[in-house]
């Protein structure tokens, strides 16, 4: 089907889950301040050591609102305008996340040492970034698939999710689906196992493919909820959900994380997306959910960069206990804050802009 015989509806957004929305940017800026925290702290002192979960949720979210948005289009779509649309969606922030990382890695004023590699090497992580070619290449970073903006690794990950579900999933019956989700959730465990009891990999050279056990179990879980109609009617409402999600960032790191990481992703995640789909939200918090799933990406693929900088400035200039409260607190808003600007700037702008173009 060509694009000019596409009906309007077909690229037409559908009505969000409000409350979906900002749990979605209640797991973005704890992951913020996780990415804050790791750079300081070992995984017990760390008051949201588990704050990298996260990303298991945004990948329960994923499964959940492909299936939601595409299941009953797709046929009609077809695959081209299918991944144009996954791609006017999440790529002008890779692009932009690319170039805010490769800024920070040429100009960081507390440290690093870009002199170390080649123009051509610098300009190889950079395309390698843009392009979402996994290259982990540079050492002090701890081989980030991607060195220059680290959380692009997730959107690896979920542009190969969206390759399979148009290609595979989209097709398959629910009960197939079922199958392979019990299968994802036995791998999920042995990934779990291998890496001594954590569900922490998938940035990294050394544990990229641990991304894969990841997306793949929580995507199906959240397409599933989605074909089963398991969303469960409560009044728990959006702070009560937040609550409870933020119950997992904020688990005390233990001796019994090989248990609790992958319950957490396993059954919590999908009961807490189930709860969320049925929840009954108020008016008073329908604009800070809609404010808040709007910022989540923004911020997501916008923070790392200064992440970098901040452990820079850590290591240069060792702040004590009280100072480093203040900066990762003041940091996470004038992250949250460039994020804002960054949406309403660049990324609705050129999302926008190509849309219109694509009609």
């Amino acid at each position: 089907m060509s694009t000019k015989e596409l009906s309007p509806d077909l690229l037409k957004t559908k009505q969000h889950f409000e409350i979906l929305d900002g749990l979605r940017g209640i797991a973005a800026i704890s992951i913020v301040v996780f990415h804050f925290m790791e750079m300081v702290y070992l995984p017990d002192k760390n008051f949201i050591a588990h704050g990298f979960l996260a990303v298991d949720f945004f990948f329960c979210l994923s499964g959940f609102v492909i299936g939601y948005a595409y299941d009953d289009r797709i046929g009609k779509m077809g695959l081209g305008q299918f991944f144009k649309s996954r791609l006017i969606r999440l790529q002008p922030l890779v692009i932009l996340g690319s170039v805010l990382g490769l800024l920070a890695f040429l100009f960081d004023p507390f440290g690093g040492h870009p002199e170390v590699y080649s123009a051509g090497k610098i300009i190889l992580i950079f395309l390698a970034s843009v392009f979402m070619i996994p290259f982990p290449v540079i050492e002090e970073r701890s081989f980030n698939l991607f060195g220059i903006n680290a959380p692009a690794w997730s959107l690896f990950w979920e542009y190969v999710a969206n390759i399979v579900y148009a290609l595979v999933l989209c097709r398959i019956d629910r009960r197939y689906l079922l199958v392979l989700t019990v299968i994802a959730a036995g791998v999920l465990c042995y990934v779990s196992h291998r890496a001594g009891g954590s569900l922490l990999g998938g940035w990294g050279g050394p544990n990229a493919w641990d991304g894969g056990a990841r997306i793949f179990y929580s995507f199906l879980a959240g397409l599933l909820i989605f074909r089963f109609n398991l969303i469960l009617k409560n009044k728990l409402g959006f702070i009560g959900l937040s609550a409870l999600l933020l119950l997992a960032f904020l688990m005390p790191y233990s001796k019994w994380n090989w248990i609790t990481e992958p319950l957490v992703v396993l059954l919590y995640f999908p009961l807490l997306l189930s709860l969320g789909a049925g929840a009954t939200l108020t008016q008073g918090f329908k604009k800070l959910c809609v404010f808040s799933g709007k910022i989540s990406y923004p911020l997501y693929m916008t923070h790392y960069a200064f992440i970098w900088m901040f452990l820079n400035y850590y290591t240069s200039h060792k702040p004590e206990t009280g100072q480093l409260t203040l900066i990762i607190i003041t940091g996470t808003i004038l992250l949250t804050c460039i994020a804002y600007f960054v949406m309403v700037a660049f990324d609705i702008p050129v999302r926008k802009y190509l849309t219109n173009k694509r009609k």
